[in-house]
């Protein structure tokens, strides 16, 4: 369980990062005063512009990965490790990474959101 856990906690990192990318770093940018920075970077790759007209459903997917992501690192945190000693401590060890994992998922997803709706919103 705990190895699911983990690629678990890497898929939410994964989708977590594209609402960055795709949705957060041109309102940034345009909030810094970035523009031309923002037309080099989607004359660079254009696909932004196309990944950006789905950002609600690109967050809605996201959010639904770190719910489903945090419910098995719940279950999987109160679930038991092997006795083995050396198994116990890298089980502890994946656990506690797991976790972090998560958490800095979260922060990413919410700081992406909130450049994503509210500070476009103010531009």
């Amino acid at each position: 369980m705990p190895k699911f856990d983990m690629s678990l906690s890497f898929l939410s990192l994964f989708a977590a990062s594209s609402t960055l990318i795709c949705c957060a770093m041109p309102a940034l940018f345009v909030a810094l005063g970035a523009g031309a920075s923002l037309a080099t970077l989607v004359t660079t790759f254009p696909l932004l512009v196309s990944l950006s007209k789905f950002k609600i459903y690109i967050s809605a997917s996201t959010f639904i990965m770190l719910i489903i992501a945090g419910y098995f690192n719940y279950v999987s945190f109160y679930s038991p490790c092997p006795l083995d000693p050396e198994l116990g401590r890298l089980c502890l060890k994946l656990r506690k990474r797991s976790r972090i994992i998560y958490y800095f998922s979260w922060f990413i997803f919410i700081s992406a959101t909130i450049f994503t709706y509210l500070f476009s919103s103010l531009y």
